[in-house]
């Protein structure tokens, strides 16, 4: 529970010592080892393999029985970790950010500001505001389609199109060959037609993201961020009509905003996209319940025209909540700030960084019954927006500017998809409506059998 006038009357719970750096890295292991800008690939199957994320959901749960439910602080060697452990307190957070709570947390700046150093993310002040603005007009984030949606839709048809017809000699889809399809669709959206097959610029970013796994350890890239840069610039100069960079060169900014330095963190944000499609494809493979509802919801609409999809995106807000694509939220306080536990009220002084462990209360089993099976239909009833911890997009002032973008291209995706095919999940650990589904679940391992591929693989238009 929360406090914010009341005086401090005891002491904050903490832990110090041997025990603090034994729980915070019990708690930043998977995401740590998992990669927190890049995915480590094979790192992410060992992860599976050991349920990885579990660790840290029981421990939040021990501490929250131990100590109480107010923020428990971690006095570690050189910094103060203190872990959220109140879905209230989450939304205390979240709500008031980015003041007191500023989501520019020093290791977010360690690891992202050697590719984007001018992003929304880990900017603060009136820059932010005016940098927050530009993503917002970008992005239209205030409207449940972006005005580009009908190009974008064409977009995907011809990639989804494409890649089954790649995908059909061998009679599966690979989790490689989604991945190649989904960056050829976000290279084309955010940048046009003529950066489809340019590897290169978002390879060169994934360098970039990798060093940035390493927050302040890793040596600066300079040449590498300089050749991304110098891409992305040509890209920028063109300005391909219909696309996100046509939409940011119509949005007015100041100097100081830098609007082109925004697109790095969109190019971040849809790996994390695609593997949120990826993981949702696999939950409607393995669901024919769910899958029979998505199958209703698309054959009553013409797939070739934007369509808002609201079982299909719920699907993909399930597959964010059930694997986080951002475990670990990260604010740093501004200001001291005060609150009340089960032992009384304490000061919890500026400067601490704030962990809010998204796992532990997504799949947190004492609170949801529906904590470790797909339940799209809790996005869709009022249940999940009722919960202030269930945040698979942030939530706040904060929350991310491009979660209807990114909801419309994912759903469109996975429509496009179940249009074209029919997919069956034959990639280990197995997903099953009988079964908790598993904790941690390697996106880079997942594999699709297609069903009757020579006679589903058409246009959409011939749907």
């Amino acid at each position: 529970m929360t406090s914010h006038h009341t005086s401090v009357t005891a002491s904050a719970p903490q832990l110090t010592g041997l025990a603090a750096i034994r729980v915070a890295t019990v708690l930043g292991f998977p995401s740590v080892a998992a990669g927190v800008i890049a995915r480590r690939r094979a790192m992410m199957g060992l992860l599976e393999r050991l349920g990885a994320d579990q660790a840290p959901v029981d421990t939040v749960r021990e501490l929250r029985q131990k100590y109480g439910n107010g923020p428990l602080r971690l006095v570690l060697p050189g910094r103060t970790l203190v872990v959220v452990l109140d879905a209230n307190d989450v939304a205390r957070v979240l709500d008031q950010s980015p003041d007191p709570f500023t989501p520019a947390n020093r290791e977010k700046i360690g690891a992202l500001s050697p590719f984007q150093p001018h992003g929304v993310l880990i900017s603060k002040g009136p820059v932010r505001n005016a940098r927050r603005r530009v993503n917002e007009n970008a992005l239209d984030t205030d409207r449940p389609l972006h005005h580009l949606a009908s190009p974008f839709v064409d977009v995907i048809t011809d990639e989804v199109t494409k890649a089954l017809q790649q995908a059909r000699p061998k009679g599966t889809l690979s989790a490689a060959d989604f991945t190649v399809m989904w960056w050829r669709i976000a290279r084309r959206v955010t940048l046009g037609d003529a950066a489809r097959d340019d590897d290169s610029i978002t390879d060169a970013l994934w360098t970039l993201r990798s060093n940035g796994n390493w927050t302040y350890f890793h040596p600066k890239r300079r040449k590498v961020r300089d050749r991304f840069y110098d891409k992305l610039y040509a890209y920028v100069d063109s300005a391909p009509a219909n696309t996100l960079i046509s939409a940011l060169a119509a949005t007015p900014a100041g100097g100081a905003v830098d609007p082109v330095g925004q697109i790095p963190h969109w190019l971040f944000a849809f790996d994390a996209a695609g593997i949120a499609a990826s993981r949702a494809m696999a939950l409607l493979a393995t669901h024919p319940d769910q899958q029979g509802k998505a199958q209703e919801e698309i054959d009553a609409v013409n797939v070739a025209e934007p369509q808002q999809y609201s079982y299909l995106r719920a699907c993909v807000l399930e597959s964010v909540r059930l694997w986080p694509t951002t475990p670990a939220v990260l604010r740093d306080s501004t200001a001291p700030t005060t609150w009340s536990g089960e032992h009384g009220t304490y000061e919890i002084p500026a400067g601490a960084a704030f962990l809010i462990l998204a796992p532990a209360f997504h799949r947190d089993g004492d609170t949801f019954d529906f904590a470790d099976r797909f339940a799209p239909e809790i996005w869709l009833d009022g249940r999940a927006q009722e919960e202030p911890a269930l945040i698979p997009f942030s939530a706040g002032p904060a929350v991310c500017p491009g979660q209807n973008l990114v909801l419309h291209l994912t759903s469109t995706t996975l429509a496009v998809l179940l249009t074209l095919t029919d997919c069956d999940l034959v990639s280990s650990p197995t997903l099953s409506p009988a079964e908790p589904l598993p904790i941690t679940l390697n996106n880079f391992g997942l594999e699709f059998a297609i069903r009757d591929a020579a006679d589903r693989i058409r246009t959409v238009s011939d749907a």
